[in-house]
């Protein structure tokens, strides 16, 4: 079995799913299942609704433009009288008719029930299509499959139940299903967090023991930096499992940060190619003796640095960070730099879910607090030290650490 996932850009249009096809003519479609992401930005345009719900603006004619951006590319796909197109408004009629019912205060719940639609109707319109030029396959609804927790938004995985549930499915049939989403124990939709379709990928490999998984993207493969930000980059084309964790974690697009440990468990063979030249070889991450080390550059934005001081002079003890993580974990913040001193605490953080001013509150009444904002963390990896120099240049450092080979800077945006 092989895994095949699509994201966005894949399907953002009629032209993009005809692409598709060819993509799995030349790869192979037996045997196969395909986890396909939103298209284009129709995640951005869900999220819109929700905010709109949720200031008690209409959101009517919003949900409106995203349905007819989607009828007008099955148009470019079926005829007029394929059922598709009942598929795609009952999707639609199940959001508005959500939300009239609705009575749950939670922004993370709605928000899962309302921008997990992306998927499932982008989904649908690609297994449709398939079948119909003789791509054979069934669709799936992966919250059937992928079990979770109520951690809405960034759900956590039940893996005993979610494996169950996956290993049931037919080897020798080829699958069509979503990114991104799962349910919990009452079959609401809980997402596995933003860019996660990489992760139910992985997912799926992992219970299927497959052979391989392959992400298709509009970049070669995984590069030694973001072309789009920095010059002189090349594709990297055989890389470890722990140097794809780590470009991940520090902030590399093309991985999600959760995909890389299910496929190494099982070392399961990943693959990064671009669907505009699936011919190409793209970037292979996994065990083998040809993984390269090069210089890479990664960029991460819209960082926030904290910079925290005991009121008192007194050293930052372990109570000091207790309390500090526990106002983290309790409002999901994620730490991508940490730096102390006898009596400071430096925090580069992501704030997904736009808490760190009730963070930063419950910090007031024991710490001195300071706050960047907009700062961005700028990670070389594999950094050659005789050359170090020219990082430094031309940009305004609020925070430096060096370690293991890899140099980081909290710059100045």
């Amino acid at each position: 079995m092989k895994v095949f996932k699509f994201g966005g850009a894949s399907v953002k249009d009629a032209e993009s799913i005809k692409n598709v096809s060819l993509v799995l003519e030349n790869q192979g479609f037996e045997n196969c299942l395909l986890v396909v992401s939103a298209m284009g930005k129709t995640t951005n345009a869900l999220e819109s609704v929700v905010e709109l719900y949720f200031d008690k603006k209409d959101y009517h004619d919003a949900i409106q433009t995203i349905k007819v951006k989607h009828i007008e590319i099955a148009e470019g796909l079926f005829p007029k009288e394929h059922p598709v197109f009942s598929e795609i408004a009952l999707f639609f009629d199940d959001v508005e008719s959500f939300l009239r019912r609705n009575k749950s205060p939670n922004f993370n719940f709605v928000y899962d029930q309302v921008v997990s639609c992306g998927e499932m109707i982008s989904s649908k319109i690609l297994s449709e299509y398939l079948n119909d030029i003789q791509f054979s396959n069934q669709w799936l609804d992966a919250r059937d499959f992928i079990k979770t927790d109520n951690n809405y938004r960034e759900g956590t995985i039940d893996w005993e139940l979610t494996t169950e549930n996956i290993e049931a499915l037919n080897p020798n049939l080829c699958y069509v299903t979503q990114g991104f989403i799962g349910s919990e124990e009452n079959s609401f939709s809980v997402t596995l967090g933003r860019e996660g379709s990489d992760y139910s990928a992985a997912v799926f490999a992992y219970c299927m023991n497959a052979d391989s998984m392959t992400i298709w993207k509009d970049v070669p493969g995984v590069m030694t930096g973001d072309p789009r930000k920095f010059d002189r980059v090349s594709l990297l084309s055989n890389i470890s499992y722990e140097e794809a964790i780590e470009m991940a974690y520090y902030g590399a697009s093309v991985i999600h940060p959760k995909t890389l440990q299910p496929l190494q468990q099982k070392n399961i063979p990943f693959y990064v190619k671009s669907f505009l030249n699936p011919t190409e070889a793209g970037t292979k991450i996994g065990n083998s003796e040809n993984n390269q080390k090069e210089e890479s550059y990664i960029l991460k934005e819209n960082q926030l640095l904290f910079h925290i001081d005991t009121r008192d002079f007194s050293f930052i003890a372990e109570e000091h960070m207790s309390e500090i993580f526990s106002y983290l974990a309790q409002y999901k913040i994620k730490v991508s730099l940490m730096q102390n001193s006898a009596i400071s605490l430096a925090l580069c953080l992501e704030d997904k879910f736009g808490n760190y001013e009730l963070f930063s509150k419950n910090l007031e009444n024991n710490f001195n607090i300071k706050v960047y904002k907009n700062v961005s963390l700028f990670t070389v990896r594999n950094v050659r030290m005789e050359t170090i120099d020219q990082f430094y240049k031309g940009k305004i450092i609020l925070l430096e650490q060096i370690s293991r080979q890899t140099l980081q800077m909290i710059i100045q945006s």
